[in-house]
């Protein structure tokens, strides 16, 4: 899942840099940004669906 959404949302940061009509080095750190937003993003998904299984185990 994290793949899936590095992917999505580095595919539309240089989509989105491609349109515009910023420098290249701007629109790199932009998509470089974008990308480690997502991943901190993913880090909280993961950690809220272990505290699941662990409520779920726990509630067992």
């Amino acid at each position: 899942m994290r793949k899936l959404i590095l992917a999505a949302v580095a595919g539309t940061a240089f989509a989105l840099a491609g349109c515009s009509e910023k420098p290249a080095e701007v629109a790199t750190e932009a998509a470089v940004e974008a990308t480690e937003a997502a991943v901190e993003a993913s880090g909280a998904a993961v950690e809220a669906s272990e505290a699941a299984v662990e409520a779920s185990e726990a509630a067992m």
